[in-house]
């Protein structure tokens, strides 16, 4: 049997090893968990406050703002959501990029963050989200899984330094 953690589906089979955002013990990799993120001269609520605010930071500054101080992750994203047309241009060349250095500054400055991550070893992590194909790995199973890319690049980093 596979060694399965934490995904949304708990009936869900895969083969190998995957570490699944949802719901507990490797929720610190989502964006929407309580970790504070100091970037680029400010302290973000979470990392999706700080991901849903760098759509508008060239092109409608004040929605930033607003996103800034949105209550909880997820009125951050539903205000980036509904006003998606006033994204930067160039948004979708720039995403990635933007999130990396997010989730960059989350790992580096949470402790327990960094923990969490070095724990999964050699798992794939995956954003084990059947909504998004891109960040995660969509309904199929077959999506780009970005966000979970980004934190095995961090943890493979990580290993490096510590030699």
């Amino acid at each position: 049997m596979s060694n399965i953690k934490q995904f949304r589906d708990p009936d869900l089979v895969t083969d190998g090893s995957i570490v699944g955002f949802y719901p507990r013990e490797f929720f610190v990799f989502d964006n929407f968990s309580s970790f504070q993120v100091d970037w680029r001269g400010r302290r973000w609520p979470t990392s999706e406050h700080a991901y849903q605010a760098a759509h508008f930071f060239d092109t409608a500054p004040e929605l930033a703002e607003q996103i800034f101080v949105a209550r909880s992750a997820h009125d951050a994203y539903k205000l980036a959501k509904s006003n998606a047309h006033q994204a930067s241009d160039n948004w979708e060349d720039i995403k990635v990029g933007i999130m990396e250095e997010i989730i960059r500054a989350k790992c580096e400055q949470n402790p327990y963050v960094k923990e969490k991550l070095l724990a999964t070893l050699d798992e794939t992590i995956v954003e084990d989200s059947p909504k998004d194909d891109f960040w995660g790995w969509g309904k199929d199973h077959k999506g780009r899984n970005e966000l979970g890319k980004i934190w095995m690049r961090l943890r493979d980093e990580l290993r490096k330094e510590a030699k």
